[in-house]
C-alpha cells in the first residue's frame, strides 16, 4: 500500500455553540494522490484545509501529516507541507525575490537547489523577468504565481491549495496541472478545493464531496463518478442529503 501522507480522523470543528462547521469527517491521502476536496459554497472545505495546515484549531479528531500529529507536532507537520490559500497574503514591500528567499530560508533550501528552482519554475510560469519587482505591483495572478513558486521551493510531501486556479490565466493553470502531476510522480500528494468541477474530474484521481459539514462522498475518481460526469453526481449527492 502507499505511503499515507494526510489522515483525517473524525475532525470536527465547532463555531459558536453549535454550528458544526465540519462534521466527524475522515479521509485518507497517499503519496501520489491528488485529491480534490468539492463542495457548495459554506460546506466546510476551507476550515479542512486551513484545520490540516494547522491555521486553524479544531474541537475533536486527528490529523497527521507524514506520521506526524498537526497537534503535537505542529513544526515536523509544517516542514513538509505547503499551503496556499485562496487569496495569499504576500509581503508587499519585499521584491518577488526577496520573498522566495526568505520562504527559502525558512525551510533550510540550501541557495544552489534554491536557485536552480526559482529559475526553474520561474521561467515555468513566466514571471522570471518580474521577480526585482515588489510585490505590491504585481497582479493577482502574479501572486498566485510566486505563492505557488514558494510552495514548491522545499519539494513538500504535501501540498494543500485553496481554489489554486482562480485568478490564473491559461497557460498557467495548464503548468500548474503539469506541476501537480510531477510531483506526485516523486511520490508527493496533493490536496485541494475547487468549484470547478471539469478540472477536478480530469486531474484527480481521487475526489470527496462535503456537504454542511459532512463529507457525503469519496473513493476514487471513476468510482465516485460511474457512468455519469462529475456535475451530474456531484448535483444529484448533493440533492438527495438535501432531503
Amino acid at each position: 500500500m502507499n505511503q499515507k501522507i494526510l489522515e483525517i480522523q473524525h475532525l470536527t470543528k465547532i463555531y459558536g455553540k453549535d454550528k458544526k462547521a465540519v462534521d466527524d469527517l475522515s479521509l485518507c491521502v497517499y503519496a501520489g494522490d491528488i485529491y480534490g476536496f468539492i463542495g457548495q459554497n459554506g460546506a466546510g472545505k476551507t476550515t479542512t484545509l486551513r484545520a490540516v495546515t494547522g491555521v486553524l484549531e479544531f474541537d475533536a479528531g486527528e490529523i497527521f501529516i507524514d506520521g506526524h500529529s498537526i497537534r503535537k507536532e505542529p513544526v515536523a507537520c509544517k516542514s513538509v507541507t505547503a499551503y496556499i490559500p485562496d487569496n495569499p497574503d504576500l509581503y508587499e514591500f519585499l521584491t518577488g525575490v526577496q520573498y522566495l528567499n526568505y520562504i527559502g530560508d525558512i525551510f533550510g533550501v540550501k541557495k544552489s537547489l534554491r536557485s536552480e528552482r526559482i529559475q526553474k519554475y520561474a521561467d515555468m510560469f513566466r514571471i522570471a523577468g518580474d521577480l526585482g519587482s515588489l510585490i505590491g505591483s504585481f497582479s493577482h495572478g502574479m501572486k498566485q504565481k510566486l505563492a505557488i513558486i514558494g510552495a514548491l521551493l522545499h519539494a513538500p510531501k504535501l501540498m494543500v491549495l485553496d481554489e489554486p486556479f482562480v485568478g490564473l490565466d491559461p497557460e498557467a493553470a495548464f503548468k500548474l496541472k503539469q506541476v501537480f502531476r510531477e510531483i506526485c510522480d516523486n511520490g508527493s500528494a496533493i490536496f485541494f478545493s475547487t468549484h470547478v468541477l471539469d478540472v477536478a474530474e480530469k486531474l484527480c484521481n481521487k475526489i470527496a464531496i462535503i456537504q454542511s459539514g459532512k463529507l457525503i462522498a469519496d473513493g476514487e475518481t471513476e468510482t465516485v463518478r460511474g457512468n455519469e460526469s462529475l456535475e451530474s453526481v456531484f448535483l444529484e449527492v448533493l440533492e438527495n442529503h438535501a432531503r
